[in-house]
């Protein structure tokens, strides 16, 4: 079994910055794509960055210029750097993996991330 656990949520003033951390474990052959989701009160999850399984980057438009995901892959490890912080970028941050062959994807149980003067 594969988990997923992250860390580096907290809170933070209004243009402050947090570090995400996510680390993978278990049994894995090969992790396809990795990213970060988020989920605020009343809305629905929504992907916040994610590397492709070919190493592209996708960033949501909400957080493009501030936010940069990074990768270990020694690790199985996946990063958030979130800069320039917004009281709408509080919200659940997920981490997300798939693995496989076959394709199977897991989710991290969400780290709290609180943007608040």
């Amino acid at each position: 079994q594969v988990q997923l656990v992250e860390s580096g949520g907290g809170l933070v003033q209004p243009g402050g910055s947090l570090r995400l951390s996510c680390a993978a474990s278990g049994s894995i052959f090969r992790i396809n794509a990795m990213g970060w989701y988020r989920q605020a009160p009343g809305k629905q999850r929504e992907l916040v960055a994610g590397f492709t399984e070919i190493g592209n980057t996708n960033y949501a438009d909400s957080v493009k210029g501030r936010f940069t995901i990074s990768r270990d892959n020694a690790k199985n490890a996946v990063y958030l750097q979130m800069n320039s912080l917004k009281p709408e970028d509080t919200a659940v941050y997920y981490c997300r993996m798939t693995t496989g062959p076959p394709l199977v994807f897991h989710w991290g149980p969400g780290t709290q991330v609180t943007v608040s003067s």
